[in-house]
């Protein structure tokens, strides 16, 4: 091994006690898996189709103009960046170093149930499953498992930087780039890109309302195609998963890092967030932007909106309003469960056969008030369930199918709380 390679000793820091530590992981898994389901609730909804058409198949005013901005702006790909870093954590607490030969089975045998778990998930289910793509994606960060924070940070960090910067780039440099090539390119390019028509998306809105055959066939064929992209999604999740294991190392995520530097990420991503909400409102209303492509350039940095809201929750959690952060940990705490009951619970809505058939007829606005009805109803059975159990039902599954044997599940006299670090 050349020098270069040889691991750095880690700074000596204070210890963190293991329950704090969990804490943590939980609370910010339990922020996450929340977050999630306000992204995915227009992909219950409605067609994927419907985020393609020209015109939308809803009226874009009101409460639906401010429930799509809500999303957008707040939502979309800050909290499935949080979750595939703290997946990566997952990893290495589970699988330890690379050294130890036993534990890299148990890893190996958890994250091949959980691919059986995500082909079930996004078959039977619902398309947006994301399960198997971590599934995948783990076997790959587990080679990387052994690595120290520094490296983890830098590698992970610079990849992760390189694909917001080109997220970034690539709308505000297209329409120039467009131009430079001239009116009939121009021309060809848009004549050659697909349309979709609000009749469009109502057509297979009513295909799939029609029966739970056509359902799971319209289900399928989107299933197929989300699993495509997510291949090419691998390169983003591995350094996403890199840089949530080297703020773990580094104890970024327990509070152990300089106060200046929560408060600088928290900042700037406060900043990014503020310049995206007010250019996005102004682009939806109609308004005149400094620059096209503004809009989806500041939502290629992503990221960084993340990284604000892990140093904001981490600076509560330290400096006295852990009980604020305390009610998202026993969400953390049923990751697994949480995330898939909320598609239970969604699809019962829109398109399983025993449901009310909504599929097509909530717009972005009154889609939060099953949002906002599932956040409540996991934020009070969480803490009612873990205060019998040990951990939810579907972590329990999967942890038996992981050792091969029945685990203990109910809390005894001998058996205190402990929460799961490694829920999903």
């Amino acid at each position: 091994m050349a020098a270069a390679d040889t691991p750095q000793p880690q700074p000596v820091l204070a210890p963190v006690a293991p329950k704090d530590r969990i804490f943590n992981l939980d609370m910010l898994r339990g922020w996450a898996i929340l977050g999630i389901l306000a992204v995915n609730a227009m992909a219950f909804a409605w067609p994927m189709s419907a985020e393609m058409a020209e015109t939308p198949p809803f009226p874009m005013e009101g409460a639906n103009l401010i429930g799509h901005w809500v999303t957008d702006v707040f939502f979309a790909d800050k909290f499935r960046t949080l979750f595939t870093m703290l997946f990566g954590v997952s990893i290495f607490l589970v699988g330890g170093e690379r050294a130890d030969k036993a534990r890299g089975k148990l890893l190996r045998r958890r994250l091949f149930w959980l691919g059986v778990f995500g082909l079930i998930h996004g078959l039977a289910f619902w398309l947006g499953d994301i399960l198997l793509h971590y599934a995948y994606a783990g076997l790959l960060m587990m080679l990387l498992r052994s690595w120290p924070a520094k490296r983890l940070l830098w590698v992970g960090g610079s990849f992760t930087a390189l694909w917001a910067l080109i997220a970034s780039a690539v709308p505000l440099l297209g329409p120039a780039l467009m131009s430079a090539l001239g009116p009939e390119f121009k021309a060809q390019f848009e004549a050659n890109q697909p349309s979709v028509t609000p009749a469009d998306v109502m057509a297979t809105v009513e295909l799939v309302r029609s029966g739970y055959i056509p359902a799971m066939t319209e289900n399928l064929k989107g299933w197929a195609m989300i699993q495509g992209f997510s291949l090419f999604l691998t390169p983003i999740s591995v350094p996403l998963m890199m840089v949530g294991l080297g703020l773990f190392k580094s104890g970024y995520l327990f509070g152990r890092s300089p106060v200046w530097l929560y408060l600088l990420m928290a900042a700037l991503g406060a900043a990014n967030l503020a310049a995206f909400g007010y250019y996005a409102w102004t682009e939806l209303n109609g308004g005149v932007l400094p620059a096209e492509g503004l809009v989806s350039a500041l939502g290629g940095a992503a990221p960084l909106i993340t990284l604000g809201y892990v140093s904001l929750l981490v600076l509560m959690t330290r400096f006295g309003l852990k009980m604020v952060t305390a009610v998202l940990a026993p969400v953390g705490r049923m990751a697994f469960t949480n995330y898939l009951t909320q598609t239970l619970i969604m699809t019962s809505l829109f398109y399983m056969p025993w449901g009310p058939h909504w599929y097509g007829t909530l717009g972005p606005g009154a889609l939060w008030g099953a949002v906002g009805a599932i956040w409540v109803a996991q934020l009070i059975w969480s803490p009612l369930w873990l205060s019998v159990f040990q951990m939810g039902p579907l972590e329990w599954i999967w942890r038996c199918l992981t050792y091969g044997r029945l685990v203990p599940i109910r809390k005894t006299a001998a058996v205190t709380a402990q929460a799961d670090p490694v829920a999903i």
